[in-house]
């Protein structure tokens, strides 16, 4: 999956999410979700979301 629905995303999934500052090299980084901070449920670019070491970045792949 590729993270563009809320419902798909849920506290305490592992997923990689694109941090804002790697955007331009479209490096991934891979962890848990803590929290979503997106409210609509649906992002062109993915929802975003904080991991469990406090990284924010948009969803990109759900690891299943």
């Amino acid at each position: 999956m590729d993270g563009k629905n809320r419902n798909d995303v849920k506290p305490g999934i592992e997923v990689a999410i694109i941090c804002k500052e790697d955007q331009r090299t479209g490096k991934l980084t891979e962890g848990i979700v803590q929290d979503i901070l997106t409210k609509s449920t649906f992002h062109p670019h993915g929802i975003k979301v904080r991991l469990t070491t406090g990284e924010v970045g948009r969803v990109r792949v759900i690891k299943e």
